[in-house]
């Protein structure tokens, strides 16, 4: 299997959200992207700039990254939907190889989606998996694993930066750098589900068990309290066993849009649920739940629980408050 690894550049409105289009906050004005064989060898390279359509000014913060201008992209550009084509058979090949994207970061392949949407374009296979190298390296390389810029990578692996940063061909080749330099292994397994569309209906649902954990990500639910009343979305069994564990902590919620729950299953330990509740972004005020339900210890169970005890006792101390006013 090849690895796709792209990066794009994308301009917005210079009035704010005054200006911008519903349908395209963000229009893409460059696709770069090498493919790389198994080992992370680049073996093939593809760049192109898009003549703006919707956004025909650039940005002044985006105009300051880029080497190029409106000129050239209006002189060298092609239409979105003729690059994308070519790009997307390039990523193929003649020989229709399989392949998978990598991505520094998590935008890219939603923004691709949604400029295809804008143009009606024929959708990408669902579900799209893809590797998010940024927080893979994050993961080896940072106790906290805090996610880091592409630069502060690539300087602290001492590569040659012969080439600047923020043009897209530039960046893919440095995210594929760092995917052969790194030693990040093999990472077959920490794939991500990209959610710029999520399921719709039951059927759609996506379970996974990759990278030792369990992945769940549920069609629509009229709100967070309807979410939580379906038993596919509060259950929690062990990712190793697939077998239900007993419940150490219920579900709570740990910030706004986080719930989490501890269990500890009889043959392999505690294992922790986070749920995220995701806006479907229609014109209902509809949810989606990610779900993933990972292995932890008795420190990082003691750990939930405490927090959990500290955010009861806020709570407490805020209805006193409220009383006593």
């Amino acid at each position: 299997m090849n690895y796709i690894v792209m990066d794009l550049e994308w301009n917005q409105s210079t009035y704010g959200r005054a200006g911008e289009h519903p349908r395209l906050p963000f229009e893409i004005i460059e696709i770069g992207a090498v493919k790389t064989d198994a080992d992370y060898n680049i073996i093939s390279e593809f760049r192109t700039l898009i003549k703006p359509k919707v956004y025909t000014k650039l940005h002044h913060t985006i105009k300051d990254m880029l080497n190029y201008d409106e000129k050239e992209l209006f002189s060298k550009g092609k239409q979105f939907k003729d690059a994308c084509k070519e790009f997307l058979d390039w990523c193929e090949g003649e020989k229709k190889e399989e392949y998978a994207f990598c991505t520094w970061g998590m935008s890219d392949l939603y923004y691709l989606q949604s400029n295809m949407d804008f143009y009606y374009m024929e959708k990408l296979k669902f579900p799209v998996k893809y590797y998010n190298i940024q927080q893979i390296y994050a993961d080896k390389y940072d106790p906290e694993k805090n996610i880091c810029k592409l630069e502060k990578a690539v300087e602290f692996l001492k590569m040659d930066q012969t080439e600047p940063f923020h043009a897209a061909i530039n960046d893919a080749r440095y995210t594929a750098r760092v995917m052969k330099e790194a030693n990040l292994g093999d990472f077959s397994e920490k794939y991500s589900f990209d959610i710029y569309r999520h399921p719709k209906k039951k059927e759609e649902e996506i379970i996974d068990f990759h990278d030792g954990m369990i992945e769940y990500i549920s069609s629509e639910y009229t709100s967070k309290i309807a979410a939580m009343e379906d038993r596919d979305v509060r259950s929690v069994v062990c990712p190793k066993c697939k077998r239900r564990v007993s419940r150490k902590l219920v579900w709570f919620q740990s910030a706004p849009n986080t719930d989490l729950s501890v269990g500890k299953c009889l043959y392999h330990g505690y294992v922790v649920g986070r749920i995220k509740f995701k806006e479907t972004g229609g014109s209902d005020p509809n949810v989606f739940v990610m779900k993933r339900v990972t292995r932890t210890d008795k420190k990082g169970y003691e750990t939930i629980k405490k927090r959990k005890l500290d955010l009861r006792k806020k709570k407490r101390e805020k209805r006193h408050q409220a009383k006593g006013k």
